[in-house]
């Protein structure tokens, strides 16, 4: 039996398969709110037969957001426009579906992509972006506040508020989102955190407020609801997190009762030298798994089907996320079950799409026709 295609539990969470559809930014909500495209988008995700879809960043605050674009759940605005969105997948979908919550810290603020992605600067719109530590993302921008105390505990209960509304709506697993150059991540990076408190200096201190906000969501959300990080495994630059501080980071949510953990890198500075190509982080993912035993999600260029089966047969993840491969091909678990000789769940009215030999692809299905 294909890998790929066997079940797996998330902590108490169980998938049908290993393949999960990692968050994607939209860059489409109104005022954080979901809107239309958010339920076609999700909706076509939740067809394709995936394990798990999970659902975008989202702002835990409104400067949490990465652009005045971007999805939030933050008020009971926000709460309802995202159960709108989930009413509809879950009527047409069994799919599990999770959600991202981030705080983009000092990268919030910013054009969308396809604008450019530059901060945008308060007398322009948008507003003064929070950090660990009062310096910019990149060169010439406006620095960040730097957060004090009582900032600090404003975005914690940002995240507890958030992770509440999640459980309301029914989402079955939370990713906290400590990579990409975020907020969590740049409390762990000695590139953003500079900071002489008991939040910076040492991998322990930089470590400190990520893992409180960990526990502060995971007291206040049932064990019934996964509970998991994404993390930058490396920044990629000389003198920036890396490797073997995630190993310890890992090995502490573990500790902590995480169920998982989602392997990516980089983010945290325009400096980054990234060596791209196929499964260009697995080697990251594979190295957390076997240091901390955690169970790990690997992603970043896994495109083809016996590739992703490799990985999981030789123990360097125990699931493969896909992000921009999917929204190429939102059929892509079906053709890797085809490829795999695996079955995959699809709705009845896409029975007859089955190529001609390939009758049990969507399992034991019987099809009339007049």
């Amino acid at each position: 039996m294909s890998a790929l295609f066997t079940p797996l539990a998330l902590g108490p969470l169980s998938l049908p398969n290993r393949i999960v559809i990692a968050p994607m930014c939209q860059y489409s909500a109104v005022d954080g709110c979901a809107t239309d495209w958010h339920l076609v988008h999700l909706g076509q995700l939740a067809l394709s037969g995936a394990g798990l879809l999970i659902i975008e960043a989202t702002g835990v605050t409104p400067e949490g957001r990465i652009t005045p674009g971007c999805l939030g759940l933050y008020d009971d605005a926000t709460e309802a426009a995202l159960a709108r969105v989930l009413q509809t997948v879950r009527a047409l979908s069994p799919m599990p579906v999770a959600i991202q919550l981030s705080h983009a810290g000092r990268k919030a603020s910013s054009r969308a992509p396809w604008d450019g992605g530059q901060l945008i600067e308060p007398a322009e719109g948008g507003w003064t972006t929070l950090a660990p530590s009062a310096l910019p993302h990149a060169e010439g921008e406006t620095p960040p506040a730097a957060l004090d105390a009582a900032g600090l505990q404003q975005i914690v209960a940002g995240f507890v508020d958030a992770a509440r509304r999640s459980v309301r709506l029914g989402l079955q697993a939370i990713e906290l989102h400590a990579a990409h150059g975020y907020l969590l991540h740049q409390f762990l990076s000695p590139i953003a955190n500079q900071r002489t408190d008991e939040f910076g200096g040492s991998t322990e201190n930089r470590m400190r407020f990520p893992l409180a906000v960990f526990d502060a969501v995971r007291a206040a959300v049932p064990p019934s609801v996964a509970l998991g990080m994404r993390l930058s495994a490396t920044d990629w630059v000389d003198g920036g997190w890396d490797l073997p501080q995630s190993v310890q980071f890992a090995q502490a949510l573990k500790a902590r009762g995480a169920d998982f953990i989602h392997v990516s890198s980089g983010g945290v500075s325009p400096q980054q030298q990234i060596p791209v190509g196929p499964g260009y982080q697995v080697h990251l993912a594979e190295t957390i798994r076997r240091e901390s035993g955690l169970l790990t999600m690997a992603v970043g260029l896994i495109t083809e089907p016996q590739q992703a089966e490799d990985i999981l047969v030789n123990g360097q993840a125990d699931a493969v996320a896909m992000a921009r491969g999917i929204l190429y091909d939102p059929h892509w678990p079906w053709h890797a079950a085809a490829a795999l000789g695996a079955q995959v769940q699809a709705p009845k009215q896409y029975w007859r799409s089955q190529p001609r030999g390939m009758s049990q692809l969507f399992g034991d299905v019987h099809i009339g026709m007049r």
